[in-house]
Parts: C-alpha cells; structure tokens; sequence
C-alpha cells in the first residue's frame, strides 16, 4: 500500500484488495481481549486505591506513574525483538500470560510497596503490548486508513463490555448495615483484576492463532529503536510527540479522577434526577459504567473515520481532538448535573479518535517499514510512558492536593487545570506541525 498523501496531508485512494473476512475476525478479536483486559480495572483504579486500600495521594500517583513505566522500557525492548528476532504474536502470547499472573495478585494486595512493585512489573509486561497489537494490525491490513478503525472498534467494545459488566457487579452488592454504597464499591473493585487476569490468560492463548508476524529480514544487525528514532526528527513527527506529552497528561486527569468524579455525582444526584437513577440501572455504579459512554462514542468516531480521514488533513483531526479535550475539561470544571456531564463524557470519543487514534496513523505512515513496530513503541513511550507518569504525579500530589481541602475535592480548580493546557496544546499544534517533505513521503511511499 502506498504511503504517499495529497497536498492537504489527506490520503488518496490506494485500491487495496478488501479486508477478508477471516483476517478481520482474527484481529478484531485481538483487540477485544486485549482493551478489556486494560478496561476491567485501569477505570476504577483511583478509587480503589484511595478508598480501600487507603494510600495516600501521593503514593496512589506514584502507583500510577509506575504503571506507566512498561512502555518506557517497551520501546527498547519489545519493539526491538518484534521488528529483529521475534514473531510479535509470540511474544504477544507470552507477555499477557505473564501479565495475568501479576494482575490476579494486585487484587489482594494492601501493603504499599508491593503493590507498587506489582504494578511496575505489570506495567512493563503489559505496556509494550498495545502497541505491538498495533503493529501486527497495520502489518497485515491491506488498507491502513480504511481497514483500521473497523478492526480498532472491537478494543472499545471490549473495554465498553467489561466496564458495565463491572459496574453492575458493583451495583449488585449487598450494603452491611453501619457500611455505605461507595466503601462497598471500592472493597469490590478487587474483582476487576480478578476478571483481568482470566482475560489474559484467554488472550495468551489467542495470540498464539493470530496471523504469523516475523520480525523484518533487513537490517537485523541494527538496533530497530535507534533507527526509529532517527525518522522521529523530522516533521510532522516532532511536533506529534512533543505535543503528546502533555496531551497525554490531560488524559490522565480524566483517569484518575473522573471515576470518583462520577461515583460521588451518582450517589449526590440519582434520587434527585429520575434520569441520573435511569442510567445507573443500565450502566451500573462505580463510576466505570458511566465511563464507558465515552467508548461508545468512540466507536462511532472510529466508524466514521475513513469518511474522516478522506475529508480531513490529519493536523485537522488532531486539532479537533484537542477541542474535544478542553471541551470535556471545562464541563467537568463548571457543571453539577449529570446531563452535560455525560456529555462531556461522551466527548472522549473525539478525544481518542481525533488525537490519539490519528496519531498512530501518523506515525504508521510517516516511519519506514522496518522500524514501525519500534516507532509505534516510542509514540507508545510517550501517551502511555512518560505523559503518564508525569501526568500521575501531576494529577494527584500537585494539582489533587492543591484542589483538596480536608479531603473534599474543588473539581472546578482540579478540571481547570488540564482545560488551559489543551488550549495552549491547540495553539502549539497550529503554530508549528506541519506535513514531512517531499522527499520524505516519496521514500515512505516505496515502503509497503
């Protein structure tokens, strides 16, 4: 397939043979296990560390950057051995095995410091695996702007499953006398890791039947993640992963904070709004259910987006991403009723389709063919590394506890913050991202 754009940075019609039935299944389902292992907890992880376990704000953030590690570490590891010396489906297969392992034991883990090692273990197994899912994907997809959203979607239906099916467990269980809804529901979110692990053991053995992705037979003597980047010098791929990391730690405010956000808004308000009591029974308590209204929308933005991605340049989208982020920020800061509230929820659809989704498409097209499984690791490096741990660190010990007194939460303070850096992430994008040269797209258009 070529990689060649048009003079807008919007792609032409390659003519690619149509996607086959059995390949689309195979890697549909790929995605499945592989989000709604993430989905069944990343959500509702605030709230059970803070409100069960009982860490402090600045251990929960540090928990939370150490998670984010894995894809430090994955781009000079995991992107190295899938383009040089190994089949990506294997080595998907062998680190969601282990990954299960570690997961089932967070669910009964109290003590601190093992919890901590815990999740940076996890983080290091798990992380390099989202983007190695991309790779395989992009390697066998006969038309990348095309194909990828349909086989994408089945990630956020995955997540969208397993969120609601957490939120009723939770909704089901029975409240002691002298105990309330929400201590109730941070003991039980010990499930969530329970149900994680079992996924990934089903997904271990799924991988095992994906199409077979050797590593690249050209230069194996090369280190893949040096090479990467090199290419990640040049425009527009500069400016994508500078801009990402503090795009990457506006999304982080919405995980960590806005499962708690939700819970302590449906406890408030479901007696009040007949229709905030409607939408619990369907989505479940807990905050995750609720959350998963913005995977819904994500899945419509992911349908919609080869007619997208024919109509708009990329730095279009991306600019519409970040919209969408200080969009949801300024909802989150200014309103207490459930209604615009959801809808802000709803505005993650764009958020990820818009930004992140188009982002990896970008770094796909914009890398040369044997280093994109490393290139995609190094954009991984970024949302889900770096950006992340900053992000953690940033959302709880700095800004948690600046909009926390005596352990309420001024959400108006905490959501203003990561509303003004979208903006001033808007304003960085259309001052200075710009398309590759000509020469450049022409040599990325000889890869397949």
């Amino acid at each position: 397939m070529s990689d060649v754009t048009t003079s807008d940075g919007t792609p032409p019609s390659s003519g690619a043979p149509p996607l086959s039935s059995g390949l689309n299944a195979q890697l549909s389902g790929m995605m499945f296990l592989q989000y709604a292992i993430w989905g069944s907890w990343l959500p509702i992880l605030y709230p059970f560390l803070m409100g069960h376990r009982g860490f402090s704000l600045d251990q929960t953030g540090t928990i939370l950057a150490a998670g984010a590690v894995g894809a430090i570490v994955g781009p000079f590891v995991a992107g190295q051995i899938a383009d040089r010396y190994f089949h990506t489906e294997r080595f998907l297969a062998i680190s969601h095995l282990l990954g299960a392992v570690v997961v089932w034991f967070l669910a009964s883990t109290a003590e601190y410091q093992t919890f901590l090692i815990l999740s940076l273990l996890y983080g290091v197994i798990y992380a390099p695996t989202l983007a190695l899912t991309n790779s395989l994907a992009f390697h066998h997809l006969p038309d990348r702007d095309r194909d990828f959203g349909r086989i994408r979607v089945w990630g956020t239906i995955g997540w969208i499953a397993v969120g609601i099916g957490v939120g009723h467990y939770l909704g089901g269980l029975a409240i002691p006398e002298g105990s309330t809804a929400e201590a109730v529901q941070n003991a039980g979110r010990a499930t969530a890791f329970q149900l994680s692990a079992i996924l990934g053991v089903v997904m271990a053995v799924y991988c095992l039947f994906l199409p077979k992705t050797p590593p690249s037979a050209s230069s194996a003597a090369k280190n893949a993640s040096f090479e990467a980047l090199g290419e990640v010098k040049r425009q527009p791929l500069l400016t994508l992963f500078l801009l990402a990391v503090p795009i990457s730690m506006i999304h982080q405010f919405y995980f960590v904070h806005t499962s708690q956000f939700l819970t302590q808004l449906q406890n408030r308000v479901s007696e009040a709004e007949g229709f905030a009591n409607s939408i619990n029974k369907i989505l479940g308590v807990g905050g995750g259910g609720l959350m998963t209204i913005g995977q819904m929308t994500e899945i419509l933005v992911l349908a919609m987006m080869p007619l997208l991605t024919r109509k708009f340049s990329r730095k279009a989208l991306l600019a519409i991403g970040i919209l969408a982020y200080a969009g949801r920020m300024a909802i989150f800061a200014h309103s207490e009723s459930m209604l615009p509230i959801l809808f802000g929820v709803g505005l993650h659809g764009l958020c990820f389709g818009c930004f992140i989704f188009v982002a990896f498409m970008v770094v796909d097209e914009e890398t040369t063919a044997d280093v994109r499984a490393s290139a995609q690791n190094l954009f991984n490096l970024v949302i889900v590394g770096i950006g992340i741990i900053v992000g953690s660190w940033f959302a709880t010990s700095v800004v948690g506890s600046y909009a926390t007194v005596d352990g309420v939460t001024d959400y108006t303070k905490l959501f203003s913050v990561p509303l003004y850096m979208s903006l001033a992430c808007l304003a960085g994008l259309l001052l200075f991202y710009r398309r590759g040269s000509e020469q450049a797209v022409a040599v990325r258009g000889g890869a397949a």
